[in-house]
């Protein structure tokens, strides 16, 4: 294969000869007017120089970048050119990029990678002079650094780490030496680093996990077993020491995450070689894979790990299960012991101040209006559930100020607008999307209205919702729950008898309304249908000529959505709330959750104990959606309980063959 180096350099006459990779679309590409620049070769030789420069193929990159030297955005050329090279890149190369282009998005991420590079040194003079100039500050990896850089000046960040390091399997080479660091250096004694272990164990992070076991002194390749081959570990027994003891309850989390009982059974064999304490860390690791399989057990199993030292993901799972119960006491308790930042979050804001209130049922609980009123103003799940709680139905303002020409005028001139313009006309919605919302940094509820409104005009429908759910003074809910298709969509719903404010929500969710959204499993289209549910649908339906292509036409589309969320919600007793969630997680694994029911559920308890964190935010982001569209399309008040209702623990008469 003649390398692009060599095309340069014998062929620089002969650019569309048969050995260029250029030459297909500069034939097929060809300008009427020979004056104007051939932009679509020139976007077709961008995309290759992205991917080259993703390959860190140096010969490609100089190649097509060599084609681009007038190219429409020049930021983007020279990164890609530079990216590759990043480990030998001197100070003042780094300098040069982003004084030349000084307050972009693409700078930004330029500096980020610089500071990555910078850290990996341990170059902390540079580091600690970059690094406040870092804007979007959205990296771990640096965080981590940042405290590095501390720790080198004899600081105590051993708080600031704590809350930051709570997530092992992103820790990378920085947060994995900050830990190092911060053993070494005495802020971190042996029970921060075996509770890193354990966090490691609950997340299947096996190189983090070895690794504090190193710092520890114990076997790092004990601690592995104990996470990749949990029966092994389990068969030798807790051991004698502290380490040993450690890691055969990692383990006995692990077995119990495949099969819950043999990790019990693990555990109780040995319970009179472990402390009070480590039977506790023992019934915690049990009760947090009990919770994720909605055990009935569950319960009984966090009761027995009390005085165990829990993680986030511990402490909120068991306030879950205890929301399942209807032990609010415990749902108190629990949320009261969790971390300020975690505590903040409005789903324990909104559900202390239950727990609150069920402690003197009938009258007015001021410590629970109180947390009501923190978050009533927001347009989340929780922030609608609250407003009702305070006496408040959901009823949208009338529409402010319409956006003027020239407000929208403005947008249009914005040059980072314009080159997410550029991106998506291209398909690269990430830098599109970096593009676009580097520019929103700044701007005003009214800038943000108008820049939404730009993105429609220019059928950007994403970016319009995005940028509009950004105000909070001025608000355009037709900009935030737009209504396209309609025309496909009434005739669709209104036939099937389905409930239009629910389907629309349910699309906002899925593909915020990007005809051609993909997701990474295969999902297509509008409503997100995977292409084995459209062939099933079809058939149900007689739709005798369907092929996958035509999942992107919107008509075809809608119609298989339409007709298959029709069908699951036939089989689960009407219920949005079920319905949303088997959509996403799919029938069966809606059918087992069910299935582990013993008493009815409020709607939003249901939505809260979802096992999956995709299909526990994705029902109530569709649920509160629907409750938006339905104050739109009956501008009445609504009522997001109402619509969530009970959840019943009958078996679902979903039909077993449904994808």
């Amino acid at each position: 294969m003649i390398s692009p180096l060599k095309w340069i350099a014998g062929t620089m006459l002969c650019v569309a000869s048969a050995f260029s990779p250029l030459a297909a679309f500069a034939q097929a590409a060809t300008p009427v007017n020979p004056a104007v620049p051939d932009t679509r070769s020139e976007d077709d030789a961008f995309l290759l120089l992205r991917d080259a420069a993703r390959k860190d193929d140096l010969e490609k990159v100089d190649f097509y970048a060599s084609r681009l030297a007038n190219y429409q955005v020049p930021s983007y050329v020279d990164y890609y050119r530079l990216k590759p090279r990043i480990r030998q890149l001197t100070e003042a190369q780094f300098r040069d990029y982003l004084a030349r282009y000084k307050g972009s998005a693409i700078a930004d991420r330029f500096r980020n990678d610089w500071l990555l590079e910078l850290g990996r040194q341990r170059n902390w003079v540079i580091f600690d002079d970059q690094y406040p100039q870092f804007a979007l500050d959205d990296d771990t990896q640096l965080k981590c650094y940042a405290l590095m850089s501390r720790v080198a000046k004899g600081q105590k960040v051993a708080d600031e780490a704590r809350k930051l390091l709570v997530s092992p399997a992103g820790y990378g080479e920085a947060c994995g030496s900050l830990i190092t660091a911060l053993a070494q250096s005495g802020q971190f004694d042996s029970n921060d680093l075996w509770a890193q272990l354990r966090l490691a164990g609950q997340s299947n992070a096996t190189g983090p996990a070895r690794r504090v076991a190193l710092l520890l002194g114990a076997s790092d390749a004990k601690v592995a077993q104990a996470i990749d081959l949990p029966a092994l570990a389990l068969a030798k027994g807790p051991g004698d020491s502290r380490a040993d003891h450690e890691m055969y309850l990692v383990a006995v989390g692990r077995m119990a995450r495949s099969t819950l009982r043999l990790g019990v059974v693990a555990l109780q064999k040995n319970l009179s070689q472990l402390t009070a304490q480590e039977q506790a860390i023992g019934w915690s690791n049990v009760a947090l894979q009990a919770s994720y399989s909605l055990s009935p057990d569950a319960f009984d199993y966090w009761q027995k790990s009390a005085g165990a030292p829990l993680s986030q993901e511990q402490m909120q799972w068991k306030t879950r299960i205890a929301l399942r119960e209807g032990n609010w006491p415990l749902v108190k308790s629990t949320i009261e012991t969790m971390p300020s930042p975690l505590r903040q979050d409005p789903a324990w804001v909104y559900w202390l101040a239950r727990a609150l209130q069920a402690e003197t049922p009938g009258r007015p609980n001021a410590q629970a209006d109180k947390l009501y009123r923190s978050i009533n103003d927001q347009s989340n799940f929780y922030g609608l559930l609250a407003n009702e709680e305070l006496g408040n139905h959901l009823v949208l303002p009338p529409p402010g100020q319409a956006i003027t020409p020239a407000e929208i005028a403005a947008m249009a001139a914005n040059p980072g607008l314009q080159r997410a313009l550029k991106f998506f006309n291209m398909r690269l919605r990430f830098e599109g999307t970096r593009e676009w919302n580097w520019e929103l940094r700044s701007m005003t509820d009214r800038q943000h209205l108008a820049a939404a409104e730009f993105a429609r005009q220019n059928n950007v429908l994403d970016r319009m919702v995005n940028t509009s759910d950004r105000t909070r003074l001025e608000v355009d809910y037709t900009q935030r729950y737009p209504t396209p298709h309609d025309d496909v969509m009434h005739p669709a719903t209104k036939s099937l008898g389905l409930d239009k404010a629910w389907v629309y929500g349910l699309i906002r969710q899925e593909s915020r309304f990007i005809m051609d959204a993909q997701s990474h499993v295969g999902a297509s289209g509008l409503m997100q249908v995977m292409p084995s549910t459209a062939r099933y649908v079809a058939k149900k339906i007689g739709l005798t000529d369907f092929v996958t292509e035509t999942l992107s036409d919107v008509r075809t589309n809608v119609m298989l959505g339409t007709n298959y969320l029709n069908m699951v919600l036939g089989g689960l007793d009407g219920s949005q709330v079920l319905a949303s969630a088997a959509y996403n997680a799919g029938p069966g694994r809606l059918r087992t959750w069910r299935a582990t029911m013993t008493r009815p559920l409020e709607g939003a308890v249901f939505a809260e104990i979802i096992p999956y964190t995709e299909t526990r935010t994705y029902v109530k982001n569709v649920m509160s959606n629907a409750t938006y569209y339905a104050a739109l399309f009956e501008k009445s008040p609504q009522s997001l309980k109402a619509r969530l209702g009970t959840v019943g623990p009958k078996n679902s008469a979903i039909a077993a063959d449904l994808p």
